[in-house]
């Protein structure tokens, strides 16, 4: 069991230095995250400890799935990844750029879209692709199909989101501010007819004024726009993935997107049990 985990722990080591570019973004990202949990750690605030822990795990995850899945990511899609992750755990917790940087959350998920439908593609590509697998799907199928994994993943986020404002107390589905409702709840006469409101200025809760110049609506705006930027994502890269399986990868920048299976000399894990098996000979 030790030794499986030593080989695939080199294994790791390997594919994460496989790329110059990549892994100079990893260990400069890698540096700043120790760096800021360094600080975390003196200003006691350990919640953010928590988020320096799971990035410097999340930022090993794309090596670790070219590993043990043999696909091969390409550098610019690692480094996307690589450089999204900071962005949303580091940058947008810590540095509260959510809040601070208007369109920061929408940038970030209009990216996740994108992401998404990559993998959602790569996965249906190397099938496709496969000689065991005696099946051919046309580039539009093959392009819906990542549409809707990126789609399906964008949802199970906000259920996420949803599930942990209501049971955690959060505010992961960010509030916005509105200044005209449209509602059923305020028929007098407790039927099915809308109430409009317009130009609201000001709410009161309990007596007390929230001074936020307007009605606070609590997450759905912001679900629906995080959902709507994910289309957005999704789309751009289907129409990517459908041109290159319509012309068979000889556009280089979807190539530049969309993982592959390993070549066997990069097969690192591989190639450490050959290795290990050479010397216990």
């Amino acid at each position: 069991m030790l030794i499986k985990i030593r080989n695939r722990l080199k294994a790791l080591k390997m594919e994460i230095r496989e790329h110059k570019s990549s892994f100079a973004v990893y260990l400069t990202l890698r540096i700043l995250v120790i760096l800021i949990m360094v600080l975390q750690i003196f200003n006691k605030n350990y919640e953010n400890v928590f988020y320096c822990i799971l990035t410097l795990l999340l930022l090993t995850v794309p090596s670790f799935i070219q590993m043990e899945f043999k696909i091969e990511l390409p550098t610019t899609l690692e480094i996307i990844i690589l450089v999204f992750i900071f962005a949303a755990e580091i940058l947008g917790e810590i540095g509260s750029y959510y809040t601070k940087i208007s369109g920061w959350d929408t940038i970030l998920h209009t990216l996740n879209g994108f992401l998404a439908a990559a993998i959602g593609f790569s996965l249906v590509d190397i099938l496709n692709r496969n000689e065991k697998v005696k099946f051919e799907l046309s580039p539009f199928y093959m392009a819906f199909v990542a549409f809707c994994f990126s789609m399906t993943i964008g949802v199970m986020w906000e259920f996420y989101e949803c599930v942990m404002d209501v049971a955690g107390g959060l505010d992961m589905q960010k509030d916005t501010i509105v200044h005209s409702i449209s509602t059923v709840m305020l028929d007098p006469t407790g039927g099915n007819h809308v109430i409009h409101i317009d130009e609201i200025q000001d709410v009161a809760v309990n007596g007390k004024s929230l001074g936020l110049g307007g009605y606070l609506d609590i997450g759905l705006l912001d679900t629906m726009k995080d959902l709507f930027v994910n289309f957005i994502g999704a789309v751009v890269f289907s129409v990517i993935g459908f041109f290159y399986v319509k012309q068979r990868g000889k556009g280089k920048f979807a190539n530049r997107f969309i993982p592959r299976m390993k070549e066997e000399k990069a097969d690192f894990l591989k190639i450490v049990e050959q290795e290990n098996e050479k010397q216990d000979k």
